[in-house]
C-alpha cells in the first residue's frame, strides 16, 4: 500500500531535452511500454524568484491529470523526501535508448 506522503522525482527525455518533474504517483501503465505519472508538484515556496524553466513546465502540464511517458524515455525515477524545483535542461550528454532496430541484423552484401 502506498503512503500518501511519497514524492518521486522523474527524469526523462522529451524532444531532445531532459525533463525533471516531481509527482506523487508513478506506476506501470496498462498501455504497454508506458509509465504513468500523476499529481504533479511544482515549487510554490519562492514566488519572489521566477524560474523560467519551471514556469514553462507549469504551463505545459497545466490541466494534465495524468501523463504517459514511454519507458525508453525514462532516465531515472527516485523516491525523494521533499519536492524540488522542476526543470528542463539540455540533453546534450544523454544518448536515448534505441527504439527501432529495423535492419540491424542484416550484414552488408559486400562482405559476403
Amino acid at each position: 500500500m502506498a503512503k500518501s506522503s511519497e514524492i518521486y522525482k522523474v527524469t526523462f527525455l522529451n524532444k531532445g531535452k531532459v525533463y525533471e518533474l516531481f509527482v506523487k504517483q508513478v506506476y506501470q501503465s496498462e498501455l504497454y511500454g508506458f509509465v504513468e505519472v500523476e499529481e504533479f508538484l511544482f515549487d510554490e515556496r519562492s514566488q519572489m524568484v521566477v524560474d523560467p524553466s519551471e514556469e514553462k513546465l507549469k504551463a505545459e502540464f497545466s490541466g494534465v491529470r495524468r501523463s504517459f511517458i514511454p519507458m525508453q524515455a525514462i532516465i531515472r525515477i527516485d523516491e525523494v523526501e521533499k519536492s524540488g524545483i522542476a526543470k528542463i535542461s539540455s540533453g546534450d550528454n544523454i544518448t536515448p535508448f534505441p527504439v527501432s532496430l529495423v535492419g540491424a541484423g542484416k550484414a552488408d552484401s559486400k562482405d559476403s
